[in-house]
C-alpha cells in the first residue's frame, strides 16, 4: 500500500464520518487519546524509508507524536447544514497525510444544525483495515454519556488501589479490561460471519489434486478483467461525498424473504442504481466489475491489514429486484468460497518485496479493471458515546483506489450506514447516483411488500 501511493489516485486512506447529538469534550477525549497511543502501539509510529531499493519500509517509534497535529477542531457557526458539513469531509478525506508523522488523525467539526457535532476519523490502511479499525476504536469509546474512570490492569497507587485511566503511568502493561471485557459478546457476534469465511477458505494442502484446485482458484482470483462502465471511464483526485440510512432490522427481513445476505442485499442496491445510471444516459450495460473486500481477521486485534479484495461481476441489466437479489447471492458465495482467499495475504506480502514500480504498475493495473468497490463492516449494536457526546450516525468513508466510487455501509445501532465515496470526474452526477441508490433499495423493500424507514436523526 505504501508504494502504491507514489499514484496519488491510489490513496488507501479510509475514515469514518460520526454524527453527535451535541459537542464532544475536549478535554477528555483528549485524555482518552493519550492513553491509545499506549494501548496501541502503531498510533504513535511512522513509516521509515530507506534511501536503498532493497530494504523495505518499516514502522518506528517517534518520540515526539504531536496530539495537536493529530487531533484537530473545526468549527461551522452554528448552523452548518449536512451538505457543507459533507462537502468539507469530501475536502479533507482526499488530503495526503504527512509522512514524517504516524498516519491518523481526528477532525472535530462543531457548529453543526441543532446544536450537534461530527467527528471525521481518518487512518491510513497500512495501520489497519475496516475491521481492525472498529476494535482500534474501543480505546475512545464509552458505553455511557458520564462513564466512571477506566482502570488499567496493573496500575495501583501507593495504597494498593486501583489507579484511574488518567493516573496510570505511560508503558504500564495492560489494556482497558472493563470496556474489551464488556465488548466481547457484540464483537463476537458482528466477526463470527467473518470469520467463520477465513476459517472456511482451505490452506494449501498437500495432496497433488487439492493442491491443483488451490492453485485453480488462486488463478480465478489474480485473473484481472478489464472495466465494463462506458460512462464511467475518466478519474481524478476529486472527491464528492454523500449518505443515505436503511433500518437493519428491514434489512434482514426482506433480505431473507429474498433468499440471501445482508450483504447481497446492499450489493443488489448498487448494481441496480449502477444500471440505472447507464440506461439514463443512454450507455446500458449489462455487468459492471465491483471489487468486495473479504475479512480474514482471526483475532480482535486493532492492528494490520487481514482482508483480501476480491472480485466478481453483478449484473446491472433492468431486471426484476428478486431475480437481481438471487443472482448476487450466488455470485458472493462462490468468491466467498474460494480456496486462495487466505492464501492472498501471503501472497501480498511476497509482492511487496517486488521492486517499487513493478508493485506501482500492478496496483494501476488492477484499479483499472474495478468499476466501483462495495464494503460491509460491522460494529456495535447498541449506544456509544465520545468525549460524553452521543453517536447517532456512523458513516463510513472508503478509498476509491482508482475506482469510480466506493459504497460501504457499517451496522450500528440498528441501522445500516451507508457512505458513499465519489470521484466527479467518474461519476459526474454523483447527487444522482445516491437518488438512485435510495430508489433501488426501496424496489427490494417493494418486492416483499416491505416500505422503507427512516431515521429521524438523519
Amino acid at each position: 500500500m505504501w508504494e502504491l501511493e507514489r499514484d496519488p489516485q491510489l490513496s488507501s486512506t479510509f475514515a469514518n464520518l460520526t454524527i453527535f447529538d451535541q459537542a464532544v469534550d475536549r478535554r477528555a477525549f483528549r485524555k482518552r487519546m493519550e492513553q491509545a497511543i499506549i494501548n496501541v502501539p502503531r498510533l504513535g509510529q511512522r513509516v521509515l524509508t530507506s534511501i536503498a531499493p532493497w530494504e523495505l519500509p518499516k514502522w518506528v517509534d517517534d518520540p515526539e507524536v504531536d496530539l495537536d497535529h493529530h487531533l484537530r477542531w473545526m468549527d461551522l457557526g452554528g448552523q452548518g447544514s449536512q451538505r457543507e458539513l459533507y462537502d468539507l469531509v469530501a475536502t479533507l478525506s482526499r488530503q495526503p497525510f504527512d509522512r514524517e508523522r504516524p498516519l491518523w488523525e481526528f477532525v472535530t467539526i462543531e457548529g453543526l444544525a441543532g446544536g450537534r457535532s461530527a467527528m471525521l476519523q481518518r487512518l491510513h490502511h497500512t495501520i489497519t483495515d475496516g475491521e481492525g479499525g472498529i476494535v482500534l476504536s474501543i480505546e475512545f469509546l464509552d458505553f455511557e454519556r458520564q462513564p466512571v474512570p477506566r482502570l488499567r490492569k496493573g496500575a495501583r497507587d501507593s495504597s494498593g488501589s486501583p489507579k484511574p485511566l488518567e493516573e496510570a503511568a505511560p508503558g504500564s502493561s495492560g489494556s482497558v479490561p472493563d470496556l474489551h471485557e464488556a465488548s466481547k459478546p457484540w464483537w463476537s457476534r458482528a466477526s463470527a460471519p467473518l470469520v467463520s469465511v477465513a476459517n472456511g477458505a482451505a490452506s494449501l494442502p498437500s495432496r497433488t489434486a487439492d493442491l491443483a484446485g488451490a492453485v485453480r482458484s488462486a488463478a480465478r482470483q489474480a485473473r484481472v478483467g478489464h472495466r465494463r462502465s462506458p460512462l464511467w471511464t475518466e478519474r481524478s483526485l476529486g472527491r464528492w461525498f454523500g449518505t443515505t440510512t436503511l433500518n437493519l432490522e428491514d434489512v434482514l427481513a426482506a433480505a431473507h424473504l429474498l433468499g440471501g445476505s445482508v450483504n447481497d442485499f446492499f450489493i443488489a442496491g448498487a448494481a441496480d442504481a449502477s444500471g440505472e445510471i447507464h440506461r439514463a444516459a443512454g450507455k446500458p450495460v449489462e455487468q459492471l466489475r465491483v471489487s468486495m473486500p473479504v475479512s480474514t481477521r482471526h483475532d480482535r486485534s486493532a492492528g494490520g491489514n487481514a482482508f483480501s479484495p476480491t472480485q466478481m461481476l453483478v449484473p446491472t441489466g433492468s431486471m426484476d429486484p428478486s431475480d437481481r437479489m438471487t443472482q448476487i447471492h450466488s455470485i458472493v458465495a462462490t468468491v466467498r468460497s474460494e480456496r486462495a482467499i487466505e492464501s492472498m495475504d501471503t501472497a501480498a506480502q511476497a509482492a511487496a518485496m517486488l521492486p517499487p514500480a513493478a508493485i506501482l504498475r500492478s496496483g494501476q493495473h488492477l484499479a483499472h479493471s474495478v468499476d466501483f468497490v462495495c464494503s460491509n463492516v460491522r460494529a456495535a449494536p447498541f449506544d456509544l458515546f465520545i468525549g460524553g457526546a452521543l453517536m447517532q450516525a456512523n458513516y463510513p468513508i472508503g478509498p476509491l483506489a482508482g475506482t469510480a466510487f466506493n459504497l460501504t455501509t457499517m451496522s450500528y445501532h440498528g441501522w445500516l450506514f451507508i457512505g458513499l465515496a465519489a470521484d466527479p470526474a467518474a461519476v459526474s452526477e454523483p447527487e444522482l447516483l445516491l437518488e438512485e441508490l435510495d430508489n433501488a433499495y426501496e424496489r427490494l423493500f417493494s418486492a416483499v411488500g416491505m416500505n422503507r424507514q427512516r431515521p429521524e436523526f438523519c
